[in-house]
């Protein structure tokens, strides 16, 4: 049975259902703790945390819940700080800050958090389960998880990088279809062209690598768990689906983007990060759809609208936040999390019983 499966064995759980590491607030340690007390694997997405944050929140799983859990960080990527933003990119964001009477043209403090800090962390702390996204992890870092009996988990969108990630000694991979919402796990290279849905990709990756693969991208119910495991899948990663449980920390306007979304309301974009992400359609979308090809890179388009986004929450004005969903966001509910992954359960169930 499904439920036996060697991977949820490995990790601890009841369910091989993995909840994913979405960053920029959603995993709050609520949701992170209550679905891994239901039986699956919980993860924080600490991409956009510091340090001290990343510690504060492991600690707040741990008070309510003893059960397993992950911390899910991006692997840095070069960049130019210093790139010049083209005039017609600045003049936009700038139409959008009046809008939200927000000073224009900011100062950026910083790009990203300090990788180091945030691993370091990781390891004081113990985590059971490392994943990680847009790369390779450096064979320093590997070394000190695996001595800590740590399970290591990459993020693969093509074959290619899934070989690659097991040679370098991750115990488990995510083949992430391009059905994913937000940002996909691209690394060799990030390319328009390596846009493989899941159900061509899965099968592949088993095909060609020896460690456990998770399904992840457009999976929202039992029947896509249930094509999963089919497919070869030992376990499942879910994104969307989690953004409308009580737990997730997803911005109220977010959550009703998503319950609210149709199968072609959800486009990917390069306006909010500088990396193609899955989204629900926007006004701020369609403003830099045209100069997408001039947009910086990420991180640095990222950080130039932190603040765009910011106020854009504040002021409960849906169309300029960045709201992440995958291509089946339609499937989503309202629900808590352990009622969440008791109705995943029981249609996985009813599914498989009747093949």
């Amino acid at each position: 049975m499904w439920s036996n499966s060697e991977l949820a064995k490995r990790l601890h759980i009841q369910w091989p259902i993995i909840q994913a590491g979405m960053a920029g607030g959603t995993t709050t340690p609520e949701l992170v703790a209550a679905v891994s007390q239901a039986g699956g694997l919980g993860t924080l997405g600490a991409a956009y945390m510091n340090a001290e944050q990343i510690r504060a929140a492991i600690r707040a799983i741990r008070e309510q819940t003893d059960k397993p859990f992950g911390v899910n960080l991006f692997i840095p990527e070069p960049f130019d700080a210093h790139q010049k933003v083209a005039e017609s990119v600045s003049r936009v964001m700038n139409e959008v800050r009046s809008q939200l009477d927000i000073p224009l043209d900011p100062d950026v403090a910083s790009f990203t958090e300090p990788f180091e800090k945030q691993m370091a962390i990781v390891l004081e702390e113990r985590v059971p389960v490392f994943s990680f996204t847009f790369g390779m992890l450096d064979q320093a870092w590997m070394k000190k998880l695996k001595e800590q009996g740590v399970t290591v988990i990459g993020t693969a969108t093509t074959v290619r990088e899934a070989v690659a990630l097991e040679e370098s000694g991750v115990d488990m991979l995510t083949a992430q279809g391009s059905e994913a919402g937000g940002h996909r796990g691209s690394f060799l290279p990030d390319a328009p062209s390596n846009m493989i849905g899941t159900m061509a990709l899965v099968p592949q990756i088993v095909d060609r690598v020896n460690v456990p693969v998770i399904a992840a991208g457009g999976i929202m119910d039992g029947r896509g768990i249930a094509a999963a495991f089919a497919l070869g899948a030992q376990a499942v990663q879910l994104g969307t689906v989690f953004l409308t449980c009580t737990e997730s920390g997803a911005h109220s306007l977010h959550k009703r983007a998503v319950l609210e979304a149709s199968d072609e309301s959800v486009v990917i974009t390069r306006a909010f990060s500088g990396k193609a992400a899955r989204g629900v359609s926007n006004h701020f979308m369609k403003l830099l759809a045209p100069l997408e090809k001039e947009l910086p890179s990420y991180p640095v388009q990222n950080a130039l609208t932190r603040d765009i986004r910011a106020a854009a929450s504040k002021q409960q004005k849906s169309e300029y936040l960045s709201m992440w969903a995958g291509q089946a966001a339609s499937l989503a509910k309202a629900c808590t999390a352990k009622e969440l992954i008791q109705r995943l359960v029981e249609e996985t169930e009813q599914v498989r019983s009747r093949l």
